[in-house]
């Protein structure tokens, strides 16, 4: 019996040996790895990106709120608006 006993933990290290590689390799293994930190690189890049444009949204909503000049800027530019004692003249393009 003391030959078996000695063989038990021979044989776990021989499985070991043969079964982590193969669980490693496994598609599930370092190959998902590999690609979740890709996908977290990706991630961590956009995010960056939307806490940009969150603080440069945040300087448009208070220029907005308190800069009559940008408002009016806006008004002109995107809307098309003058000031009522202004005249717009429209030229045909060529």
């Amino acid at each position: 019996m003391k030959p078996t006993v000695a063989l038990l933990p021979f044989l776990l290290m021989v499985m070991a040996i043969m079964t982590v590689p193969t669980l490693v390799l496994d598609e599930q293994g370092l190959p998902r790895y590999r690609l979740l930190r890709a996908e977290l690189e990706n991630l961590r890049g956009s995010n960056e990106e939307l806490v940009q444009e969150i603080a440069r949204l945040k300087i448009e909503i208070d220029s907005l709120r308190s800069d009559t000049n940008y408002v009016e800027r806006i008004a002109r530019d995107e809307l098309g608006m003058v000031r009522p004692e202004e005249f717009v003249f429209q030229f045909p393009s060529q």
